[in-house]
Order: C-alpha cells, then structure tokens, then sequence
C-alpha cells in the first residue's frame, strides 16, 4: 500500500490521476500545507469503518428483492390541553 501527497490545486487539476493512485493507497490532499481530506476508494472505507451498514442498507430487503408496504392509516385526534 503506497500513500500519496497531493496539493488541492493538483486535485483540481487532475482528479482522475487522484482517483488512480486511491486504488495503491490513501490519497491525502493538502491545502496550504495541511492535511485537509483523505481520498479512499469505497472498499478501503468499507475496511476502515468495520463493514457497518448504512441504515439503509440495513433496512432494506435482502439480494434487492422488492415488496409492497400495506399499512393502516392512523387517526390522531387533538384533546386540549390541561395546565
């Protein structure tokens, strides 16, 4: 795994040369001699974060099978208010 130095204006320049080197190793982009953000590719991240799910992901149905949703429609009555 190579990691890779990048100023902002060489990113601008060339992001698919950036997108590239993310697939040898974090790519860290530097403004102003700071360290301002990390290029990963989606695997690296998917690593690095312990493979959690997205609540998305684990809502939603397995292998994109798709289903309906049949629910009953709720009727919220207002009572007044006691102080």
């Amino acid at each position: 795994m190579s990691v890779t130095y990048i100023s902002s204006r060489e990113l601008n320049q060339n992001i698919t040369k950036a997108k590239r080197d993310a697939y040898q190793g974090p790519v860290f982009i530097k403004s102003r001699n700071k360290i301002t953000h990390v290029l990963l590719t989606e695997e690296a991240y998917r690593i690095i974060t312990g493979g959690r799910k997205s609540m998305l992901d684990a809502l939603s149905p397995p292998d994109g099978e798709s289903f309906d949703l049949t629910t009953e429609r709720v009727n919220i009555h207002m009572r007044p208010v006691e102080f």
